[in-house]
């Protein structure tokens, strides 16, 4: 099944769209990290050496099942030759 086909379904209950929704911003962040981290051909082993954390650290980032710290994304984001940027909308 396709992203775009499970959106929809999901998006049919309202009370999952509402935590869809709620939880966007956290969902972004993590895609936005895996992206980089492929980018660079990269194994989470590998960007936790270069951070100095454990790939558990990473594994559980980019499953969504740890709230990081911003001095950790901000590590991760120079390991990855990245900075973060912030935008209210």
């Amino acid at each position: 099944m396709k992203w775009k086909d499970a959106k929809k379904i999901l998006n049919a209950d309202p009370e999952v769209a509402k935590a869809l929704q709620e939880n966007e911003l956290e969902y972004k962040v993590i895609r936005e990290f895996i992206k980089a981290r492929l980018e660079k051909n990269l194994t989470q082993q590998q960007l936790a050496d270069l951070v100095g954390t454990q790939q558990s650290n990473i594994s559980r980032l980019e499953s969504g099942n740890y709230n990081p710290s911003l001095e950790f994304l901000d590590k991760l984001a120079k390991a990855l030759d990245k900075k973060i940027e912030l935008h209210l909308v």
